[in-house]
């Protein structure tokens, strides 16, 4: 599968953003997706995961009530719905798949992802 991430940009505080990540390939369904957030200097950061057919989605801790993953198979797209944005949310986010057929397993680490998409930087400003 192939990733595209996209809609990031330039935010105050407090605004809302969606970004999306369109697949590419067949049997979209048969991958976890998830996002990812990326500090100067730091290894990629779990923001959250949606289960293959969208029934149970996870939050880092940082992100959780503020943040909604979502995805629609049928057009191979997933969404990170981001709102009350803080300047502490600036970052390059990146959308990731894994092949995975199952349905109790959700992992939060980068290493565990082998597709990824290109990043979308996100600026939130004070």
């Amino acid at each position: 599968v192939q990733l595209q991430a996209s809609g990031g940009g330039l935010v105050q505080a407090g605004d809302s953003l969606r970004l999306a990540c369109a697949g590419s390939g067949d049997n979209f369904y048969d991958y976890l997706l998830g996002w990812f957030r990326q500090f100067p200097g730091e290894e990629r950061e779990f923001v959250g995961i949606n289960s293959r057919i969208g029934d149970r989605t996870y939050y880092a801790d940082a992100v959780q009530g503020r943040f909604t993953i979502s995805r629609d198979n049928a057009k191979n797209m997933m969404y990170l719905q981001m709102t009350n944005l803080k300047p502490e949310d600036t970052a390059v986010y990146f959308c990731a798949a894994k092949y995975y057929t199952g349905f109790d397993y959700f992992p939060s680490q980068y290493k565990d992802y082998k597709y990824w998409g290109q990043g979308t930087q996100v600026t939130v400003s004070s």
